[in-house]
Formats: C-alpha cells, sequence, structure tokens
C-alpha cells in the first residue's frame, strides 16, 4: 500500500484491481505536493479511482489526475458525488480537446493571391519612393557642397555605365533599325511609298525605339550590376564599414552611379538613334533602291528636331529610375547569397517593367500637348 495526504493506493492480493483512494481536498494551492506525489508512483495499467473519501478536487487537480493516468487503461471511477463528477467531465473535455491535432489553413483564393501581391506592391513602391527621395536629398546636398562629390568614383562609373556599354548599344540599336526599315519596307514596296520608310525609321527610331532599347540594354547591364555590387558589399558588410569610418553610403556609393547613369543614358541614345539611322540606311539602299544621299535628304524633311529631343529628354528620367532601382535593391539585399541572384533578376524585371509604363506616360503627356 502506498499513501500521501491526498491518496493511498491499495493493492490486492485476491486478483482485484488496484484501486487509487482519493483523500481530502485537492485544491490549485497543492497542485505542486500533488503532482510530486502522483510522480513518487507508479500506477498500475489498470485501476479503479475510488473518491468516497474526497472532499472537493478544482478543475486543475482533475486534469492534472487526468493526465497521470492518460496513458494507463481502462480506468473505472467510483464515489464521485455530482459537483466532482462534472469538475472530472469537464477537465476530460478540456484535455481531449487539448490532443485534436489543429486543422489545416484554408488553401489561399484568388481573392487573397490578389490582395497579398497589392500590399507586397504597394510596400514595393513605398520603398522606392522612400529611396528616391534619399538620392535626390544626396544629389542636392552634392549640387551645394561639390567637395562631397567623389570624381574618381564618378569617372569609374562613367567608364563602366557608358564607354563601355557603347558597342553593345550601337550593334543591337543598328540592327533594330535594320530590322524595322526591312519590314516596313516590305509594306511600302506594295503601294510605291519607298520613300515613306525614311519617315517611318526616323521618327520611331529616334523618338520611341532607341531610347526603350538603350534603357532596356542598361537595365540588364548596369542596373544588374548595381544590384551585384552594392549587394555583394553588404553581404561583405563593407557597408557598415563605411557608416563605422564616419561616410555616407549614399555619398560613396549610391549618387557616383545615379549621376553617371544619368550623364551618360542621353549619350547612349543618341549613339542608338545615329545606329539605328546607319541601319535603316544600309537597308534600304539595297532592298528600296534609296541612295544614302536621297535617304540623308528625306531624313532632313522628315526628322523634326523635336523628336529627337524628345528621345533624349526621356533618358536621364529612364536613367534615375533604372539607378534607384539598382540600388536600392542591392542596399536593402538580405544577408545571404541566394539573395543577392533574386535582388539581381528583380531589379532587371523592375527596371524594364518601369521603363515602359513611364515610356507610355511620356506618350500620353506629349499626345496631350500635341508634341
Amino acid at each position: 500500500m502506498s499513501a500521501s495526504p491526498w491518496f493511498r493506493l491499495e493493492d490486492t492480493t485476491s486478483g482485484a484491481r488496484p484501486t487509487l483512494r482519493l483523500l481530502g481536498a485537492w485544491r490549485l494551492a497543492e497542485l505542486a505536493q500533488i503532482e510530486a506525489a502522483l510522480a513518487a508512483v507508479t500506477l498500475p495499467a489498470a485501476l479503479t479511482i475510488d473518491a468516497g473519501e474526497l472532499a472537493a478536487i478544482d478543475s486543475a487537480c482533475a486534469l492534472l489526475l487526468l493526465r497521470q493516468l492518460s496513458d494507463r487503461g481502462a480506468v473505472s471511477w467510483l464515489g464521485l458525488d455530482p459537483a466532482q463528477a462534472r469538475v472530472v467531465e469537464q477537465a476530460r473535455v478540456h484535455l481531449a480537446a487539448a490532443h485534436v491535432p489543429p486543422l489545416p489553413p484554408p488553401a489561399p483564393g484568388v481573392v487573397s493571391h490578389l490582395g497579398r501581391a497589392t500590399v507586397a506592391l504597394g510596400r514595393l513602391l513605398h520603398g522606392h519612393l522612400n529611396f528616391l527621395g534619399a538620392t535626390l536629398a544626396a544629389l542636392g546636398a552634392v549640387v551645394v557642397a561639390r567637395a562631397r562629390l567623389r570624381p574618381r568614383e564618378l569617372a569609374t562609373q562613367i567608364e563602366q555605365t557608358g564607354l563601355n556599354a557603347i558597342p553593345v548599344v550601337a550593334l543591337v540599336t543598328m540592327l533594330i533599325g535594320i530590322v524595322v526599315a526591312y519590314l516596313l519596307g516590305l509594306q511600302a514596296e506594295k503601294y510605291g511609298a519607298n520613300i515613306f520608310v525614311v519617315d517611318g525609321v526616323g521618327i520611331g527610331a529616334t523618338r520611341e525605339f532607341a531610347p526603350i532599347i538603350v534603357a532596356v540594354i542598361v537595365a540588364g547591364r548596369s542596373g544588374a550590376a548595381f544590384t551585384a555590387q552594392l549587394g555583394s558589399m553588404k553581404l561583405t558588410e563593407e557597408i557598415d564599414a563605411l557608416r563605422t569610418l564616419g561616410l555616407d553610403p549614399w555619398q560613396v556609393l549610391v549618387v557616383p552611379r545615379v549621376l553617371a547613369l544619368m550623364l551618360m543614358l542621353p549619350l547612349l541614345v543618341f549613339v542608338g538613334d545615329v545606329a539605328s539611322l546607319l541601319g535603316a540606311m544600309t537597308i534600304t539602299s539595297t532592298m528600296l533602291d534609296i541612295t544614302p544621299a536621297g535617304f540623308l535628304a528625306r531624313l532632313r524633311e522628315a526628322l523634326e528636331l523635336r523628336h529627337v529631343f524628345v528621345g533624349l529628354v526621356k533618358a536621364p528620367v529612364f536613367a534615375l529610375v533604372i539607378a534607384v532601382i539598382g540600388t536600392r535593391m542591392g542596399m536593402t539585399v538580405a544577408r545571404d547569397t541566394r539573395a543577392v541572384g533574386v535582388a539581381t533578376t528583380s531589379t532587371v524585371v523592375q527596371s524594364i517593367v518601369a521603363v515602359i509604363l513611364i515610356d507610355a506616360g511620356f506618350a500620353v503627356w506629349l499626345q496631350a500637348l500635341d508634341w
């Protein structure tokens, strides 16, 4: 027989089931002592609970007793008065509910996906606008105090983002000029309007094709490079080291890249204009029998300077957007190598989408101005 102030375990030798006789009042104040006493005895698998001498029991003690008996076999109860039986039954229901596995969350629907995507897009745009404001403030500080400008870093970025990009820009825009002139020539030749191919290529290339194609090339080349460079610097804690040295990362890393791209993109667009027109002039001389002299003469008549000016005005805006997206994605990248690749890919996609949207906005605005 095992006894304590709160129970007595009676072993029988006649083959009957062992009995756990509950004694006294089982209250929350004695819960720790009751738990220690129950842990000190080994309860048999088959057991009868006799509550005939139990004065009172609350839900906490009933839950403790049921947990101790949860891994035993069939347990029978005797002697519980109605109030005690209700307390034990409530504890049993609570214990059973605690062991019920939670239901899996419902699969998100179309509205849920749309809502999450909208929230994510709003946060992304908010972050870009904040970074744009900080970048403009840093550019303003450079204008006020030119000593803050870093000429060596600016010259390096001008070389990387502008001069080194001239060959690929010239090649791609020349091929675009050839393709556009070829397709226009196929249709114009049917109606004997060969000369008007010069009009379409000249206006289309200088006003739309060259700025967009050059901006896409720069987004995939320089924008991705900005993100990869700054992301790697953040990964190796070089940006934190700059702050520790008392240097402003915006002045050291962001401003030279933004200025270089804004200065060089108009030059690249002009190179794209010239290359696309040269490509068009080459294909028209062989396909439509338009001599280079005739091409240039028609181009002088059809191409107004305002079309060239529109394309060149778009370039700094495209450059600012691409540079802000590229540098911001690099400065805010997570501290792992996989995040650098994800941010670089995201930079290219965001920059191209932003360039197309801004170009559409320019088209609507200039149409309203009759330009």
